[in-house]
């Protein structure tokens, strides 16, 4: 592989795959604005042991829609702090492969349920948590 075809593989690119990680957990609703040391180290080590980006990006939407499609009556649950609340779903889809097509349906459910998220989801500059 050349260097530039290999640029173009976050798999295989330690720097791209930690940075795609960290931009796909800051993007989720519930999560810090920005990724922190741990976070990145985190990512890293996901890298490291081999974790294929599609399924941490299958974890990150999974775990994300878990906490928001709850019954209107649950109490609400404090916003994500960091990546390592995804790691047991990480393990769980490492040992249960998702199936193909389920990574774009949960990309899908993700937008529908973004679009009705009260307030007190949506990201914001000004959040106390941040």
């Amino acid at each position: 592989m050349t260097p530039a075809a290999e640029l173009l593989q976050p798999d295989s690119n330690p720097a791209l795959y930690v940075s795609a990680v960290l931009t796909l957990y800051v993007d989720l609703p519930d999560t810090p604005l920005r990724a922190s040391a741990s976070d990145q180290y985190l990512a890293r080590r996901f890298h490291d042991d081999g974790v294929p980006l599609r399924i941490v990006e299958t974890a990150l939407l999974l775990g994300s829609l878990r906490r928001l499609i709850r019954p209107a009556d649950a109490p609400p649950l404090s916003p994500i702090r960091s990546l390592a609340y995804f790691r047991p779903v990480i393990d769980e889809l490492r040992a249960h492969p998702a199936p193909e097509g389920y990574l774009d349906y949960l990309r899908l459910k993700l937008r529908q349920a973004a679009a009705v998220l009260p307030a007190t989801v949506q990201k914001s500059t000004f959040s106390d948590d941040r």
